[in-house]
């Protein structure tokens, strides 16, 4: 067994907030204010998501500098989403400042699809991705 990541967090005094540290970094998590948090820092969801946008970033730009491929800017968002059955999905888009043809926007779902932790969240959960 190896261990990729690692993260601890301690309580603070304030009802749900707590302080992650993991390595040398450090961050704040709560709930929303209408949860009865503060809204001081991301919320559990909201670090799920976080992950999954830095994982599809840092892989799209492995990717393109691996093969020699500028992408240019862009940006990864993600919401987390559930309905009234309990079916629960993530909604991810990739939006690029330049316009990719068509061959690179079907290389670039393709890679999306097979991040580290996409395919650690498809064994519990679907996850939808569109370029934006």
């Amino acid at each position: 067994m190896a261990v990729i990541a690692q993260a601890k967090v301690e309580t603070q005094p304030e009802p749900w907030a707590g302080t992650i540290r993991s390595g040398k970094h450090q961050l704040i998590t709560d709930k929303p204010e209408s949860f009865g948090g503060q809204d001081k820092g991301l919320a559990p969801y909201d670090l799920i998501c976080s992950g999954l946008i830095s994982c599809t970033m840092i892989t799209l730009r492995m990717y393109a500098q691996h093969k020699g491929i500028a992408l240019g800017e862009f940006s990864v968002e993600a919401d987390f989403c559930a309905n009234k059955e309990g079916k629960e999905w993530i909604e991810r888009r990739v939006h690029f400042q330049d316009t990719l043809d068509e061959a690179l926007q079907q290389k670039v779902l393709d890679i999306c699809s097979k991040t580290p932790v996409t395919k650690t969240l498809l064994r519990s959960l679907e996850i939808h991705t569109q370029l934006v």
